[in-house]
């Protein structure tokens, strides 16, 4: 959700007049941040997760489904409860919080309060998703419906919102210029998403261009080119698209996006850092395992996630920071734009394996490496503030930088990474937290509630056993790739690190040493369902070792059933038994008797396909294929899960 302050925001010759000042006093405050944090200690551990919701209009006598423009209306009726919660100091009444997001057809919601360390917690973490979706559904009109959909297939298609909206790509006034995405769909009512949606293109210099290759069936022409509607288009536009690749060009078509996230409120900075380094490598992982994007604009393509999307359409690196055009005003060629993959560790431990080279600012790395921060830190923070603000409140301009840290957070939330490390506002109860963002949000509450419980419990492992999921920097990079790609849950290789227990530590469970003396690399690639479920002789298996933790804490009968299925479902995603949203969706497609087997996602088809989401969201629909009964004999589901500590280890690499 990033920076929500109000205010009045400057234009962008004013945010370029006081960038070096705004950067500048954000390290400043970061530093003081630092200093404070650096000797805070015990804090509990909190977490809590965030959902991002479509709202989508169904026009039942024309069978098609819109994107409805209605978050201006929905958010102060869904906002009501909590405001009156803070006047009355009842803020822990409340079930849920919500805030707006980038699009007026997008909100986005979190617990009311956070949840403990009690691990009884878990009970109630579906059936608060629940509670969300009912009150985001009750203030919505007859035919309208709060969706968790990571993309809405036809954005950008003609006359894919509810009221209708049209573009002006060649209106100087437009701040999007787009061809596809009217400025109307940006959600109005704060400064920080038009602004920034406006910024980011004029920093640019240009729109975003965003190729996705699409999904050739036996029926899409060879060679497919992108016809842009018969639409009014420059030359400029023509010229950018890519042959058998869908052509999208702004910031609404990433940014639209839905997606799962979980934080995590360490005890202190340095199991702070440890979490944030040992989450990094389980990005990509979690990324294949939750893919549920596989058509845009109305076509099906060629990968599975969000996530390339996501980081072309917010891409505001000028030519030369391209490196398109030697260095003359900009002052460094940035190998990524904004969104995406993390680039460093930054524990001591994680520093081993920075093997991506990592572009800082010089003069704000000194300064802070000067007042007393470590270098893995320092590095870290200088290198999102490569980045220039692209929102500055003129209200908020001159501040206390021991007291205030707008400008910090200004840059920091508006570098999109898979993790983010989050220090705390000053003088604030809040202690350090972690941020996890790789996840496509799911079609249903349970699915939701499965991942972020999983991630949650393998934090718990992580620090119990005392796990290294450490692998070099640039293998984390192409496993991020790998993830994007077609099935990539039931075909990709991934790295991963094998000698995940630290030899000989108090902390690694006695039936496990034994897994020690056959190891001959420190890494290798492996399958998800390797990585997850473990394979005999080679690998644990993340799954084992969260029931092995959860046999030494006390649960009730009732949690731990919740947590036996739960995990029933991680295991049989990561196998492939059960299909990601992604695949389920394409074999939708594929089966509907409108699709012509020529790539093409139409009204028709939309409309049948996110009518099944619906229906499943709510309970009023099944299929075997994606989601999981929920009460299985629990002698046949013990029956076929293997005990790694009664398992012979083989000696084979293999």
């Amino acid at each position: 959700m990033g920076l929500l302050t109000k205010g009045s925001a400057l234009s962008w010759e004013e945010t370029q007049r006081y960038r070096d000042y705004v950067k500048k006093h954000g390290i400043l405050q970061f530093i003081n941040l630092y200093k404070k944090l650096k000797e805070r200690e015990n804090d509990e551990f909190k977490w809590g997760d965030e959902i991002e919701y479509m709202l989508v209009h169904f026009d039942n006598e024309h069978k098609k489904a819109q994107l409805a423009l209605v978050a201006t209306e929905v958010l102060p009726k869904l906002m009501q409860p909590e405001n009156e919660a803070i006047k009355k100091g009842e803020e822990d009444l409340l079930s849920a919080l919500w805030r707006p997001e980038y699009g007026n057809f997008m909100i986005e919601s979190a617990p009311g309060t956070p949840n403990t360390s009690d691990l009884e917690c878990f009970s109630k973490v579906e059936d608060n998703m629940r509670v969300r979706r009912s009150e985001a559904n009750a203030v919505m009109k007859e035919d309208d419906f709060v969706m968790t959909l990571t993309n809405f297939p036809r954005n950008g298609c003609p006359d894919f919102t509810f009221p209708a909206s049209r573009c002006t790509p060649l209106d100087t006034k437009s701040f999007l210029r787009s061809l596809f995405f009217p400025d109307e769909c940006v959600f109005p009512d704060h400064p920080r998403f038009m602004t920034m949606a406006r910024n980011m293109v004029q920093r640019r210099g240009s729109k975003p261009v965003i190729n996705v290759p699409i999904f050739v069936d036996k029926n899409t022409p060879q060679p497919f080119m992108d016809d842009l509607f018969g639409l009014d288009t420059t030359g400029n536009d023509l010229a950018q698209r890519a042959e058998n690749h869908v052509y999208m060009d702004c910031g609404g078509f990433g940014a639209g996006c839905c997606c799962l996230q979980a934080t995590f409120q360490a005890r202190n900075t340095e199991e702070g850092r440890r979490l944030y380094d040992q989450l990094i490598p389980l990005c990509p992982i979690l990324l294949a395992m939750t893919a549920a994007a596989p058509i845009y604009k109305g076509y099906l393509v060629q990968t599975d996630c969000r996530w390339g999307i996501e980081s072309q359409s917010l891409d505001d690196r000028t030519e030369e920071e391209r490196g398109l055009k030697p260095l003359q005003e900009s002052r460094h060629v940035i190998p990524k734009a904004r969104y995406g993959s993390v680039d460093s560790y930054l524990s001591d431990a994680g520093s081993l394996y920075n093997d991506v080279d990592l572009v800082v600012d010089e003069e704000l790395l000194k300064i802070m490496l000067d007042a007393g921060v470590d270098v893995p830190l320092a590095r870290h923070v200088a290198h999102l503030f490569i980045r220039d603000p692209v929102l500055i409140l003129k209200e908020n301009l001159h501040q206390d930088d021991e007291k205030d840290s707008d400008h910090f957070e200004g840059i920091q939330s508006s570098n999109w990474q898979s993790m983010r490390f989050k220090p705390p506002p000053p003088d604030s109860p809040i202690g350090c937290r972690v941020e996890f963002r790789p996840m496509e949000v799911q079609l249903t509450d349970f699915e939701n509630a499965a991942f972020v419980i999983f991630i949650v419990l393998l934090t718990r492992v992580i620090l119990t056993f005392d796990l290294n999921l450490l692998i070099p920097m640039s293998k984390v990079e192409e496993n991020i790739k790998e993830a994007q790609k077609m099935d990539a849950v039931r075909n990709g290789q991934f790295y991963f690190r094998r000698d995940i227990f630290q030899e000989n530590s108090p902390t690694t469970p006695p039936f496990y040493t034994k897994y020690f003396k056959f190891l001959k690399k420190e890494y290798s690639q492996m399958s998800i369902n390797h990585i997850i479920n473990g394979k005999k002789g080679h690998f644990p298996g993340l799954l084992p070792l969260i029931k092995d933790y959860l046999k030494s804490v006390e649960l009730s009968v009732e949690t731990h059933t919740k947590l036996r299925t739960y995990l029933r479902f991680i295991r049989r995603r990561a196998s492939g038994e059960l299909k990601t949203a992604a695949r389920w969706m394409r074999d939708f497609v594929d089966q509907h008797p409108e699709y012509k087997h020529d790539s093409i996602v139409n009204d028709r088809v939309n409309y049948d396909l996110l009518s099944k989401c619906r229906d499943l969201a709510s309970g009023q629909a099944f299929d075997p294929s994606l989601q999981l009964e929920r009460a299985p004999p629990l002698q046949a589901e013990d029956s076929d899960e293997e005990d790694w500590s009664q398992v012979d280890v083989d000696q084979t690499e293999n």
